[in-house]
């Protein structure tokens, strides 16, 4: 059985987790899935980050330890993925002994290889981003990432020969236009490694200054900077010097999922990092955009008081339309923007009118003509077209999944709902009966079975709780009717 091994970014605990968070385990989740359903071995890999100095000060200001902290936000995550339905296969921590013995192996490795070296730094320090700029006005210099204000800090640090590997990994992107998807994020990796020169990373932080984290094992002074720990969770959970069996097996990644904010990182340190390690580089890097808030489409944030709780929203619309909304609404990749107007239109639009509607008035005919028994198909040339169209369906929502287009899969499994529905009009069944067009009737209801199963199959990894449903009303030979899947919402009230 081929493997398939995918990844989400860990994410860090000093807050509680948010609609971006979900995103991206959701968009990870239907892919592991679809390879599970395609034959694959699936190796489906999330986490938390839970070290560095936003963990220890947010744990100081809650009253607690930096570990007491972490664990109070990792129980967060787990909830939330929970109530997703995320199928992940394995959750890290960086706080975990398989991965601190995995970063300082690696940390050692890299330091006998003289590709880590001890240097004084001396310059500005941004303590939210965790980031060290060589560039900064002298006049209340402010961090180019997020407009804080810098410190100025000096103090002897290891660094990382990132500048070493750059021609190599200029070479490698143009050899691989497809290692960074969507391709205006490979392009936007590529030219900033082009046009910049890549300075040489800090990637550890004096003990006096800083204690949360992995000490470096050749400095008992040093911990491990938090990225340079929290990259290293993609092979340390796969066995990296621990267990070379399962690492053979699994590594390289095929997909790491990410959000744009953290493209260089793992665009431009991270196949650095493998190439010094001599490891082979991840087959894909997929940087998706932002949810937005608003008529002014503002990012997120706790200071503006509009981040999104998945949780509430997955109590008012449920967990399978919140999971369709995120993934149909905005081509992956893009920017889109949140808000629960949008997620009641396409509810009510798609979901009740479209897929619920044929759902529950195929159940209704067969009830009503066949008394719950399913018709055999006749194969009639009249319904030959939507017979065609649905055996083309697996093949479509294949190409567009090679290339993570959630949108366009979700939409091509759409237009054969729509085709049913418009042929249910046309066709008009009830005619059919009072003219004693039996057979006629029977393979038209018969096809409106085949489109639901076949449109439930497709769906599962998208929406695995509703095609359970579904498949559990269409029995071999026996239809069985509930309830409506998704009864419409009433904005008035």
């Amino acid at each position: 059985m081929t493997k398939f091994y995918l990844t989400t970014p860990l994410y860090y605990v000093n807050a509680a987790p948010h609609i971006g968070h979900s995103y991206t385990n959701i968009a990870a989740d239907i892919l592991a899935r679809y390879k599970r359903k395609s034959g694959f071995d699936v190796l489906f890999l999330t986490g938390t980050d839970e070290h560095g100095q936003k963990v220890e000060r947010s744990a100081i200001e809650a009253g607690l330890s930096p570990i007491e902290f972490a664990y109070q936000t990792v129980g967060k995550f787990k909830d939330l993925w929970q109530k997703l339905d995320i199928s992940y296969n394995d959750f890290i921590r960086t706080t975990e002994g398989r991965h601190i013995k995995a970063v300082q192996k690696v940390l050692d490795i890299l330091y006998k290889n003289g590709d880590i070296y001890e240097a004084k730094y001396e310059g500005w320090y941004c303590t939210p981003c965790e980031t060290f700029w060589t560039e900064a006005g002298e006049d209340s210099p402010v961090c180019p990432d997020c407009k804080r204000k810098l410190e100025h800090i000096s103090e002897t640090n290891f660094f990382f020969k990132l500048s070493k590997y750059q021609d190599w990994l200029i070479d490698y992107f143009k050899a691989h236009p497809d290692f960074v998807l969507p391709s205006f994020r490979y392009n936007e990796a590529l030219s900033f490694i082009m046009q910049n020169k890549l300075e040489d990373l800090c990637i550890s932080r004096p003990k006096s200054r800083m204690n949360w984290g992995i000490e470096v094992p050749f400095s008992k002074e040093h911990v491990t900077y938090v990225w340079f720990d929290a990259l290293l969770n993609y092979i340390s959970a796969v066995g990296f010097e621990n267990d070379q069996n399962k690492f053979k097996k699994f590594w390289p990644a095929d997909v790491h999922f990410i959000g744009k904010d953290i493209l260089r990182q793992h665009a431009i340190y991270w196949p650095i990092m493998l190439k010094a390690l001599d490891l082979e580089l991840p087959g894909r890097i997929i940087a998706h955009g932002w949810w937005l808030i608003g008529e002014r489409h503002e990012k997120m944030s706790k200071s503006k008081g509009n981040v999104v709780d998945p949780i509430e929203m997955v109590e008012k619309f449920g967990v399978d339309s919140y999971r369709y909304f995120l993934l149909r609404d905005v081509p992956f990749g893009l920017d889109g923007t949140f808000s629960e107007s949008s997620i009641i239109k396409r509810y009510n639009s798609d979901l009740a009118n479209d897929l619920g509607n044929l759902v529950y008035r195929t159940l209704t005919m067969v009830d009503k003509y066949y008394s719950g028994n399913i018709p055999p198909c006749l194969n009639l040339a009249h319904n030959a077209l939507i017979r065609k169209k649905l055996k083309e369906l697996p093949q479509r929502i294949g190409q567009y999944m090679e290339n993570l287009e959630f949108s366009s899969s979700l939409g091509a499994i759409w237009e054969v709902i729509n085709l049913a529905n418009k042929h249910v009009e046309e066709t008009k069944p009830w005619n059919l009966a009072k003219e004693n067009k039996h057979d006629e009737l029977k393979d038209f209801i018969a096809l409106l079975v085949e489109v639901i199963r076949g449109v439930a199959e497709e769906l599962a990894p998208f929406m695995p709780e509703t095609a359970e449903k579904i498949k559990a009303q269409f029995l071999a030979d026996k239809a069985i009717k509930g309830a409506p899947l998704f009864p419409r919402i009433d904005v008035t009230k």
